[in-house]
């Protein structure tokens, strides 16, 4: 990917009366799937340049506008939430809309423990109780207060998910995943269950999803673009979809989201048990969002594999996505039979 051209940013910001700095020179962050990350300087200070990855995206995915709106009001609430200081929506700056961000340093763990923390009591532990402490946070954000109680529409949230992955899943699936997408599509049909209390989602929450400062709390919660209202287990879910344990099946151990396999580290039901404990909220419908959750994952792979099949990416990295997104969802037959948590 070629850099942007940095002076049509400069002479944006300026009409903004913001003073881009050249020096030092902007640094994209590696990693990541979707959204791309440069650490520039405005004003004299460090900024995070945030845009849409290249080529056509999904409805409703990579919304700079959405994220910016909540990125604006959340951090009065929630002071871990870095704030959104400019949206840019024109396009003939960037080729694609683009936020500059509050830059939060800090430590990111992904799928394993680094070296100085593998081993030491206590960390997995309490790395478990900090993703559920801030999970609930959020949760508890009082959104019309914050003036986001229009933000999403949370009637009917559930069963336009279901909709949703269904129609997604279906227009990516392979000869292994088809019938298998069909089963859970019909059985989480069966058993919608009703919409729980609107609360603020971040839609993607996981452990490097957090910026973490030296004590392991976080510095930052990231990656809210797909943010909005709706139920919060199906939060839940979402997150507990990478929470990966030491007896699961192959695919899941081929995930690597977070590091939650090894020990110390609570299980599934555990983190959900102390959701329910910090919340108050009943997980009698627990297994409908479990199984939306892996579903949902399972066909997100199948959509970034479509791209290597398809020949829009060179990332050696998609081409196992399909054989992942296959036995992701195969796992979520098992928690549909009440086989895994």
């Amino acid at each position: 990917m070629t850099d942007p051209d940095w002076t049509r940013v400069a002479a944006h910001l300026a009409t903004h009366g913001m003073a881009w700095d050249s020096d030092p020179s902007p640094r994209r962050f590696p990693g990541g799937l979707a959204n791309i990350n440069t650490l520039v300087h405005v004003d004299g200070r460090p900024l995070v340049l945030r845009r849409p990855p290249p080529g056509p995206l999904p409805p409703g995915a990579h919304d700079m506008a959405r994220e910016h709106r909540i990125l604006s009001r959340l951090p009065d609430a929630l002071p871990f939430v870095p704030r959104s200081v400019h949206l840019c929506t024109d396009t003939s700056v960037l080729g694609v809309p683009f936020q500059l961000i509050e830059y939060r340093p800090g430590r990111v763990i992904h799928a394993d423990l680094p070296p100085d923390l593998a081993g030491q009591p206590g960390i997995a532990a309490g790395l478990s109780e900090t993703m559920l402490q801030t999970l609930a946070a959020i949760h508890g954000a009082d959104t019309q207060a914050l003036g986001l109680g229009d933000l999403g529409r949370p009637d009917g949230f559930l069963r336009r998910a279901v909709e949703g992955w269904r129609r997604r899943g279906a227009a990516v699936q392979d000869a292994r995943s088809g019938p298998v997408l069909d089963e859970l599509g019909a059985w989480l049909d069966a058993n919608l269950v009703p919409d729980g209390p609107a609360v603020m989602l971040h839609n993607d929450f996981k452990l490097d999803n957090m910026i973490l400062d030296d004590s392991l709390q976080p510095n930052a919660v990231v990656d809210w673009d797909q943010g909005t209202r709706g139920d919060g287990l199906f939060d839940l879910g979402t997150m507990l979809s990478y929470w990966t344990e030491a007896a699961d099946p192959p695919a899941m151990q081929d995930l690597r989201q977070m590091p939650t396999a090894a020990p110390g580290f609570w299980t599934r039901e555990q983190a959900a048990l102390r959701y329910a404990a910090l919340t108050g909220r009943d997980l009698s419908d627990i297994r409908f969002h479990r199984v939306l959750g892996i579903m949902k994952l399972g066909v997100i792979f199948l959509q970034l594999h479509a791209l290597h099949v398809r020949g829009a990416t060179a990332d050696p990295r998609y081409a196992a996505f399909g054989p992942l997104a296959g036995g992701l969802l195969e796992f979520a037959l098992e928690v549909k039979a009440g086989r895994h948590f």
